[in-house]
C-alpha cells in the first residue's frame, strides 16, 4: 500500500439485517472511502446478500442505516446542501427517499418505535447567533469569527472533533414517518438542561431511554445515569442510577434494562474496563461481566435468553454471548464465543437468529460477515471489499503479519505483531506505538503499518502495559506510573521481534501518537542510542500545561500523573528534552483540542534550544483524529512526510 492508496481503504460500518443475506434475505451497511481527488470522503449505503455488496443509496454521503422493525423501509442519514446530516426514509423493495428533519446541525443515528411509525434521533441545537443560527429578533446570521464571546464557567465545555459543547446542547428529537405530507422536523422533543445521547424506545413505543449527565448535568460530573423520556410530551425522569459512565443501552421484552458502561465505585477515572450491567427501574445495577478480565465495547444486543456484546481479547474484538440472568459476574473464559478469531468487530446487528457483523482482519479493513446464532458453523464473510488493495495493478498488496511475544524486565509477558516487507532483509524496523494508553493494536488491517512495510520497514506493533485487552491489571499498570514498565514492555517487545533474523538490530526507528508520541519523547530521551530518529505526533509532552488545555487534561493528567507538579514535571518528556541526541520530529495538528498544539511548540522549542536535529510539521484545520479520519489529502501528505523522514534517517537501503 502507498500513500495515495486510502482511496482504496472500503470501510463498512452500521449494519442492519433482515432474514438471512445467505439465504434470500439482506444486509445494509453504510461504505466509507476517502476521495483523495475530490478531498473528502464519500458514503453509501449497500445492499450485502450472498451475491455480495450492491450499492442501494443514489447520495454520495449515505450513512448509518437502520431497518424499521417490519422490515418495509430503512431509515438512514443524508446530508442537506448545508453539509449537515438529516434522516431519510426509503422504501425496501424500492422507491425513491425522502428527508424528513431539517435539524441545525444535523442528526445523529437513527431509532425506530418498535412500531415502525416514529424514528428517535439526537441533535445538537445551537443558541441563538451561534453556529449560522440567527441573532435573537434578527434575521442576523454572524459568522463564526463575529459571534458573541463564549462566558464559560464549567471545565467539561469542549471536546476534541465537536468543539464548544454548553452552546449547543444535544436534545431528543422523535419524527412521524407516517404522514409523507407532514413539514420537516426541525425541533426537539426535549429541553433538557443537558445532553442527552444513546436513546433506545422502550418495547411498548411509549418512551425513550437516554443517557445523562447525573443530575442532568446540575453540576460538573464523570457520571451518567440512565433517564426515561416521555415520547409525547419529553419529560424527562431518572431511570436507572449507575456506578460511573454508560455507553449505550438495551431494553429486553420484559423491560429489564441492559447496559455497557464503567464503575466510578473506587474513584478511577481511566484505565476501567467497560462491562455488561443490567437493572430494572428503580433498582440497583448488576454487573454480569468480569472486571477483573472483560472489557465490553459497543451496543447490546438481547437475543434469547442472553445479551450479545463486543469484547476485546488480546488484539481482537469478537462477539460473546452473556446469559442474562447470571448471578455473578462472569470471567471472560465462561462467555460463550459467538464470532471469533483474529477479527476486530466494529459493529453487528441481528435479526432472528441471524448476526451480521462489519469487521476488519489482517488482510481487510472491512467486510461484512453472517454467523447463524442456532449453529457451530463456521462465520460466512460475504463481501471483498478489501479486493482493490490486491487486484489494483499499482497497489504493493498486502503485508503479512505475524504475531510476537516478549517479555519484559520483570518477567511479564508482551504481545504484539511485526508486520513485513517483501525479500529476505534484514530489514530496517519502525517501533510504532499506539495512543490510549488504554487502547490497543490489534490483528486488523492497519494502513500505517502496511504503509511502512510496503515502502521497505518492518513494523512492531504491541500493546505494553497500560493497553486495553489484556485484563484490568494489564490496564491500570501505569496509573502513577508513565514511563517505567510501559516503557520496559515497548522496548522488550521490540528486542524480541529483533531476534528474527529478517530485522535490522541495528537500524531502528520509533515513533508514536497521542500516548504514543509520549512514549516516542520519553524514549528518545532515556534510550536515544537505540535508535537513529524519532517521529513524535500529537504527544502529550508537558502534564502541567495539558492538565489547562486539554479537553480532557482537568481530570486526566491528575488520574494518570498525580496533581503534584513535582510529579507532573518528573513525567513529562519536556523535561529532558536537552538529553534527545538523536533527529527528532514533532508533529502536531493546529485543531487539535486533545493534545493541543502547544505541546508541540514547547517540546519543539525546548529540541531546539539544547542543539538536537528537531522538525516541527503542523496540519492545518485539522484535530487529533487526522491520521484516521482527516482530509484525505493530509493524510497523504503525512505519509509523505513520514516516508520522507525515514528514507532521510533511515533509508532502506544502508549507505555505504
Amino acid at each position: 500500500m502507498l500513500a495515495n492508496d486510502i482511496s482504496h481503504l472500503h470501510v463498512p460500518s452500521s449494519p442492519t439485517v433482515s432474514g438471512d443475506p445467505r439465504n434470500g434475505g439482506a444486509a445494509f451497511v453504510a461504505v466509507s472511502r476517502p476521495d483523495v481527488e475530490q478531498d473528502t470522503y464519500r458514503s453509501t449505503i449497500e445492499r450485502v446478500t450472498a451475491d455480495g455488496a450492491v450499492r442501494w443509496t443514489a447520495g454520495e454521503h449515505d450513512s448509518s442505516p437502520v431497518l424499521s422493525p417490519d422490515r418495509r423501509l430503512l431509515a438512514f442519514l443524508r446530508t442537506d446542501e448545508k453539509d449537515r446530516p438529516q434522516v431519510a426514509v426509503a422504501p425496501v423493495d424500492g422507491g425513491e427517499a425522502r428527508i424528513v428533519t431539517a435539524l441545525p446541525l444535523g442528526a445523529g443515528t437513527p431509532v425506530w418505535s418498535p412500531d415502525s411509525t416514529r424514528i428517535a434521533v439526537t441533535a445538537r441545537f445551537p443558541e441563538p447567533g451561534r453556529y449560522g443560527s440567527t441573532t435573537s429578533g434578527s434575521d442576523r446570521r454572524p459568522t463564526a469569527n463575529a459571534e458573541a464571546p463564549r462566558l464559560i464557567t464549567r471545565l467539561d465545555f469542549h471536546v476534541d472533533g465537536a468543539g464548544y459543547l454548553l452552546d449547543k446542547p444535544q436534545q431528543l428529537v422523535v419524527v412521524d414517518v407516517t404522514d409523507r405530507d407532514a413539514a420537516l422536523v426541525d425541533t426537539a422533543l426535549t429541553s433538557a438542561p443537558c445532553s442527552l445521547a444513546a436513546p433506545v424506545w422502550y418495547t411498548d413505543g411509549s418512551a425513550l431511554l437516554v443517557v445523562a449527565p447525573r443530575d442532568l448535568g446540575e453540576r460538573e460530573t464523570h457520571d451518567d445515569d440512565l433517564y426515561r423520556v416521555d415520547a409525547t410530551d419529553g419529560t424527562v425522569a431518572l431511570a436507572i442510577r449507575t456506578e460511573g459512565s454508560v455507553s449505550s443501552a438495551a431494553v429486553s421484552p420484559d423491560g429489564v434494562v441492559f447496559y455497557t458502561g464503567a464503575s466510578h465505585a473506587d474513584g478511577r477515572l481511566v484505565g476501567e474496563p467497560e462491562g455488561l450491567w443490567a437493572a430494572a427501574h428503580g433498582s440497583d445495577p448488576v454487573r454480569l461481566t468480569a472486571r477483573e478480565t472483560v472489557d465490553v465495547t459497543g451496543t447490546p444486543i438481547v437475543h434469547g435468553d442472553g445479551v450479545l456484546v463486543a469484547v476485546l481479547d488480546r488484539g481482537t474484538v469478537g462477539v460473546r454471548r452473556v446469559p442474562a440472568t447470571t448471578t455473578e459476574p462472569l470471567q471472560l473464559d465462561g462467555l460463550t464465543t459467538v464470532l471469533g478469531g483474529h477479527v476486530v468487530v466494529s459493529d453487528f446487528a441481528v435479526d432472528g437468529d441471524v448476526l451480521v457483523a462489519t469487521a476488519a482482519t489482517p488482510t481487510s479493513p472491512g467486510e461484512v460477515v453472517v454467523v447463524d446464532l442456532t449453529s457451530d458453523g463456521e462465520p460466512v464473510v460475504l463481501t471483498d471489499l478489501a479486493a482493490p488493495l490486491r487486484t489494483d495493478a499499482a497497489v504493493p498488496g498486502v503485508r503479512r503479519i505475524e504475531e510476537v511475544s516478549g517479555t519484559s524486565a520483570d518477567g511479564t509477558p508482551v504481545h504484539g505483531w511485526v508486520v513485513l516487507p517483501e525479500g529476505d532483509g534484514p530489514h530496517p524496523v519502525l517501533r510504532v506505538v499506539h495512543g490510549g494508553p488504554f487502547g490497543q493494536d490489534t490483528w486488523a488491517f492497519f494502513d500505517e503499518a502496511q504503509v511502512y512495510a510496503s515502502a521497505g520497514y518492518a513494523v512492531v506493533i504491541g500493546n505494553p502495559r497500560g493497553s486495553g485487552g489484556y485484563g484490568l491489571d494489564h490496564g491500570r499498570a501505569v496509573i502513577g506510573a508513565m514511563g517505567t514498565v510501559d516503557v520496559d514492555d515497548v522496548l522488550a517487545l521490540l528486542d524480541a521481534a529483533l531476534e528474527r533474523p529478517d530485522l535490522d538490530a541495528d537500524r531502528v526507528g520509533i515513533m508514536g501518537g497521542s500516548y504514543g508520541g509520549f512514549m516516542t519523547s520519553w524514549v528518545a530521551a532515556h534510550h536515544g542510542e537505540r535508535f537513529v530518529a524519532a517521529w513524535s505526533e500529537r504527544a502529550v509532552n508537558a502534564w502541567d500545561s495539558f492538565a489547562g488545555s486539554s479537553d480532557i487534561g482537568w481530570f486526566f493528567a491528575d488520574a494518570y500523573v498525580g496533581a503534584d507538579p513535582e510529579e507532573q514535571r518528573r513525567r513529562s518528556p519536556l523535561t529532558y528534552a536537552a538529553q534527545v541526541t538523536i533527529p527528532f520530529m514533532v508533529a502536531h495538528s493546529e485543531e487539535d483540542w486533545r493534545c493541543p498544539i502547544e505541546q508541540g511548540h514547547r517540546q519543539f522549542v525546548a529540541l531546539k534550544r539544547a542543539g538536537v536535529d528537531a522538525s516541527f510539521l503542523v496540519f492545518p484545520g485539522e484535530g487529533h483524529e487526522l491520521s484516521r479520519s482527516g482530509r484525505p489529502q493530509h493524510r497523504v501528505q503525512r505519509f509523505e512526510h513520514v516516508l520522507a523522514w525515514w528514507a532521510e534517517h533511515l533509508p532502506v537501503t544502508p549507505v555505504a
